[in-house]
């Protein structure tokens, strides 16, 4: 009964965090079920399961606060669909001690790209362009985010969104929304290539369930955060829990001793800190900045 009250508790924050950021309920579910020694192809096929609920709640949420651009949805789930069945399929037919550092190598990559994006590269002031993404671009884009999404757990916001972002083509608000919208069919094509390869058997329905239950909860919230929470704020919060999160096995893999991996973690975390400390002095600076703008128009 702790687990799945546990498994609850990380659907709710790991569907928060998706939900207000587009990306990582996958990256932060599977990190933390592959701390309790859980086979990545069983962690990816749970957690793509629970996400066939939690997205389509995410998505029902995200069109009701109209965060959503329909057009990018319907570009993105039929190449983003494919990649992830085929992703599904090669997994679960890996032996998963084998595949599970890597797995977690991808996870932490994943994790340092999320930091760096939202640390050095968001910009929420900068001005749209009034040019759409050419739609032989979500192919390539939609294939590879779905397909790591499928090897690693996590995938398709932690690829699909920053591309979007950087594209300066949307408001972030609709690149979040849309992103997770269309990846409820991710999830369902995942979720298959999963039951072909694995079988029932080797999913654990109630943990299926207990992190449907967080994310369901987190859903509506998650799209109402949206507005209000510095972006980049919690984009490099979720960064270091998934690189702290998934440098545990890696370490566990390479054999680093007690005191080479307590070093590590103290380094990372002082990392970490002095990167969400340098957001939030740019978040005051920028807010401080705005302020002296309306005085001086008054």
């Amino acid at each position: 009964m702790r687990r799945l009250v546990l498994l609850a508790l990380i659907g709710l924050v790991a569907q928060l965090v998706d939900g207000s950021l587009g990306m990582a309920y996958g990256v932060t579910s599977s990190s933390l079920l592959l701390m309790f020694g859980i086979a990545p192809a069983v962690v990816s096929a749970s957690v793509h399961m629970a996400e066939v609920v939690t997205t389509a709640a995410s998505g029902v949420s995200h069109i009701r606060f109209g965060n959503v651009d329909k057009q990018v949805v319907y570009k993105l789930i039929i190449p983003g669909s494919i990649g992830a069945f085929l992703g599904a399929c090669f997994l679960g037919s890996i032996p998963g001690d084998v595949i599970k550092p890597y797995v977690s190598f991808f996870l932490l990559l994943l994790g340092v790209f999320v930091i760096y994006r939202f640390l050095f590269k968001f910009n929420p002031a900068q001005q749209l362009s009034k040019k759409t993404m050419p739609k032989k671009h979500f192919l390539p884009l939609g294939f590879i985010a779905g397909f790591f999404d499928a090897t690693g757990g996590g995938g398709w916001g932690p690829i699909a969104t920053p591309v979007l972002l950087t594209s300066n083509r949307m408001e972030p608000r609709k690149v979040i929304g849309s992103v997770d919208t269309s990846e409820f069919a991710i999830a369902v094509s995942s979720t298959l290539g999963f039951l072909i390869t694995l079988g029932w058997s080797q999913i654990n329905i109630q943990w299926v369930i207990a992190l449907i239950i967080g994310g369901i909860i987190a859903a509506p919230i998650a799209a109402w955060l949206v507005k209000i929470i510095p972006t980049n704020l919690l984009g490099t919060l979720v960064g270091g829990i998934i690189i702290i999160t998934n440098i545990r096995t890696l370490l566990a893999a390479l054999d680093v001793s007690y005191l080479g991996s307590l070093y590590t973690y103290i380094v990372l975390a002082a990392l970490w800190m002095i990167a969400v400390g340098n957001v939030v002095w740019k978040i005051r600076k920028n807010s401080y900045s705005n302020q002296q703008r309306r005085l001086k128009s008054l």
